[in-house]
């Protein structure tokens, strides 16, 4: 019993970290003014017009950190502070998105993977608990076997996430330096934002995929009980 309450205390403080960290190094840097003076939604607009996106449209979005690339309406969301902010957080933060836009313009192999994982890993994230509790306690592992294999699809798409974000982030930071958009003196700054904000998805799949080596062990032993 003590050992499972250390297991959950670490699955609790994984992503507490991860979280605290990239609210604490976006929150440092927010008070850093970049250099050219360009906001969010201005950097957005540069790099993606560099870059022939000029079908993509930037918008302003409501709530802190809710910065996101909607690929089924080609649109770069920035939430207030950063579309409107001039800091090296906000510059990495929207070049960051806009990253994830020439991704899905340049057919980035593991961004169409992650796409096409979305319906299998939204059911496996609903279903997945539900039917792993009742196969072991309804004695029925075909049941609590069919649930691991729905979070294991869940769990592939954290994975296949992670290269996605760290591919968009490298886009992000290169187009920056190239185009002038902060100086190379700055470009640790906006790094260290890029980075924090990537720790959070690394932390997501290791806790999912901790998980599912539970599950998995937990029907193993089960079975071997049986026999």
């Amino acid at each position: 019993m003590f050992q499972f309450l250390i297991y959950m205390a670490v699955l609790m403080l994984i992503p507490l970290w991860a979280q605290m960290r990239v609210k604490s190094t976006y929150a440092k840097y927010a008070e850093v003014r970049n250099s050219t003076g360009l906001t969010g939604a201005q950097t957005a607009r540069k790099i993606l017009d560099d870059n022939g996106l000029y079908d993509v449209s930037v918008r302003e979005v409501q709530g802190t950190l809710t910065d996101h690339y909607d690929p089924r309406d080609k649109s770069v969301n920035l939430s207030t502070d950063i579309y409107n902010g001039a800091s090296i957080s906000g510059t990495a933060v929207a070049a960051h998105e806009v990253g994830h836009a020439i991704q899905d313009a340049n057919n980035y192999t593991f961004m169409r993977v992650r796409s096409a994982l979305v319906p299998v890993a939204n059911l496996g994230s609903n279903l997945s608990y539900f039917l792993i509790l009742a196969g072991f306690l309804l004695g029925m592992m075909n049941l609590a076997v069919l649930g691991v294999a729905f979070f294991a699809a869940a769990v592939l798409f954290q994975l296949v996430t992670l290269p996605v974000e760290f591919d968009a982030s490298g886009r992000a930071l290169k187009q920056v330096v190239s185009l002038g958009i902060i100086q190379e003196d700055e470009r640790k700054g906006a790094r260290k934002v890029l980075s924090a904000a990537a720790m959070t998805y690394v932390a997501a799949a290791l806790v999912s995929a901790m998980e599912l080596v539970r599950f998995i062990l937990m029907i193993f032993l089960s079975n071997n009980r049986d026999n």
